[in-house]
């Protein structure tokens, strides 16, 4: 959800900066995870934000996506609200074909963030990703899927921060 760490204080730095703030928060069980349709899937977020700006207008924003909210990100890039957002990408299921093709071709201005003991990392697709000129790129050792170092809960809030000060300055 939108309370774990990364996305919670995402939040907070969009907050400070007087950005609205749109969650989309879901929980899925193994089985359904499986069983997920990534088309309908997306489909689903694209109305929910349609529905959210309706009568709004926004010349400067932000997708910050986390883990399966990649997945979505992915087939949304075609859509024209997403057309000049800059995407932040959280932990990105690097192992899925459609959210790596959609990292490496997008043309809209990218952060990527994951750490080497996630289990979605790939480290030959992430040397890939640094050919794509709109995306930046960190690679947190030791992080896993929560960007945290297991048993080090000091250094992890500390890669929270660093984490936090990257999206700040994007």
């Amino acid at each position: 959800t939108t309370q774990a760490p990364l996305l919670y204080f995402s939040t907070g730095v969009f907050y400070s900066k007087g950005f609205d703030v749109l969650h989309i928060n879901y929980t899925f069980t193994r089985e359904e995870m499986a069983a997920l349709n990534e088309r309908d899937f997306a489909r689903d977020v694209q109305l929910t934000i349609t529905e959210a700006i309706k009568n709004k207008k926004y010349s400067n924003y932000y997708v910050v996506a986390k883990s399966i909210g990649t997945i979505a990100l992915s087939y949304l890039l075609d859509h024209p609200t997403i057309k000049d957002a800059k995407l932040v990408w959280l932990t990105p299921l690097l192992q899925r074909e459609d959210v790596f093709n959609a990292m490496m071709n997008s043309e809209n201005k990218g952060f990527c963030v994951i750490g080497d003991k996630d289990n979605c990392f790939i480290e030959e697709r992430f040397e890939k990703l640094k050919n794509n000129q709109s995306l930046s790129l960190k690679l947190i050792k030791g992080g896993n899927h929560s960007l945290e170092l297991d048993n080090e809960p000091i250094k992890s809030i500390e890669i929270l921060k660093t984490v936090m000060s990257t999206i700040n300055d994007f």
